[in-house]
């Protein structure tokens, strides 16, 4: 479990990102996590495969939540994640 909860905050604010064409390697986006909740579903073992679904229904005010789920290869949803993360875009020179 705790390789999976890891995993889970390393990428998941790239789906709030994706949504306004912006990238962190970028120099003038920096960001935070404010919150990271996770729920466990079932059995899974983290060597073996998981697909890590992402996505992030809103984003305003520098504000972006995002959403993920952890599916096994039979299908089966083992973990859900929700983060809200803050997100600002410095203003050019």
């Amino acid at each position: 479990m705790c390789a999976v909860t890891y995993a889970s905050d390393l990428t998941l604010l790239d789906a709030v990102l994706l949504g306004s064409g912006l990238a962190w390697d970028e120099h003038s986006v920096t960001g935070a996590s404010l919150d990271h909740a996770m729920w466990f579903h079932g059995p899974f073992r983290a060597d073996e495969w998981l697909l890590y679904l992402q996505e992030s229904p809103a984003a305003s005010g520098a504000r972006g939540l995002a959403r993920g789920q952890v599916f096994r290869r039979d299908g089966r949803l083992v973990a859900s994640v929700v983060q809200e993360g803050l997100i600002r875009v410095a203003s050019p020179e």
